[in-house]
């Protein structure tokens, strides 16, 4: 029954003992064996007192409730406070973005220092590849420990963060596009330049794109990801396309290169790309048959 008393239980909770410091009610659900999804659904009805039936309430009325959703019972000793506030599908990613936070905390001083001693274009453009994702590692992982603390966290730049990243994927991906075609390799003025910017610049734009139809567009309750989705299929599409260029565009640098060592170069270079150009397609299609208790984590 609702309103409930302000500053009192709710007149329904029919064990006071049980219920969470500083809270009016507390309905506990224990299912050791499977993880689920729960939801919670309001319908607009009240419980006759004379016939004990519930019947539908056609006056409109205004509702304000704050339910707090958490995994696990913070008045056990078993209580986990680094998965208390997360969903079963969302544990244990605070503890992969610190190692990924540990790694590039590494990685960036040694390209910062690198950078320096080389001053070479290819070496700039990674570099800002690398500063991008770290950036963005940077602000998701702040989101993710406040998110842990009060279960609340900073949404504005958790999705600064996912814009970050994708910035970063696509300056990557501009970097392998220019050294297929080999700028700063084995030539310095780049052949078919507006072609080459144009494709990078509309796949930036279409990830953006899919990101915000995603967060948009998407309920949240539906059993799918990004890459289930019309627009995702599309840019895997486009991605493998751009992936078909770029070997092409390698095999006629290849072609007229002939200096050895910058053959045996480019051709780890193009073994090295092409795995990360396809991998995202290939986890894509295995995630379909993952259940979506497991599969942001692969996705991640």
């Amino acid at each position: 029954r609702i309103p409930c008393p302000k500053g009192m239980l709710c007149p329904d909770e029919d064990r006071p003992w049980n219920v969470i410091k500083n809270h009016q009610f507390t309905y506990a659900i224990k299912d050791l064996l499977q993880p689920r999804f729960w939801y919670i659904s309001f319908v607009s009805c009240y419980r006759n007192q004379d016939t004990c039936q519930w019947e539908w309430y056609n006056e409109t009325m205004e509702i304000n409730y704050d339910i707090w959703f958490v995994n696990g019972n913070p008045n056990i000793s078993g209580f986990n406070s680094l998965t208390y506030q997360f969903s079963y599908d969302r544990q244990n990613t605070i503890e992969l973005y610190l190692l990924f936070f540990l790694c590039y905390i590494i990685l960036v001083p040694l390209q910062l220092y690198a950078v320096r001693m080389q001053k070479h274009p290819v070496t700039r453009l990674f570099t800002a590849s690398l500063l991008l994702e770290f950036i963005a590692i940077c602000l998701i992982l702040i989101h993710v420990v406040k998110f842990a603390i009060d279960g609340v966290g900073y949404e504005q730049l958790e999705v600064a963060g996912d814009i970050f990243d994708i910035l970063s994927r696509t300056t990557f991906m501009l970097l392998l596009l220019l050294l297929a075609k080999g700028w700063a390799v084995t030539r310095i003025e780049l052949t078919w330049k507006p072609l080459v910017f144009f494709i990078w610049f509309a796949y930036g734009v279409v990830h953006i794109l899919l990101y915000v139809w995603n967060m948009t567009e998407v309920d949240i309750i539906e059993d799918i990801d990004e890459y289930q989705t019309w627009p995702g299929w599309f840019i895997l599409l486009f991605r493998s396309a751009i992936m078909i260029w770029f070997l092409f565009e390698l095999r006629n640098t290849m072609t007229y290169e002939h200096n050895t060592q910058k053959l045996n170069f480019l051709l780890h270079f193009g073994a090295s790309a092409l795995v990360w150009f396809i991998y995202l397609p290939i986890i894509a299609l295995i995630a379909l048959q993952i259940s979506a208790l497991w599969r942001f984590k692969l996705l991640l």
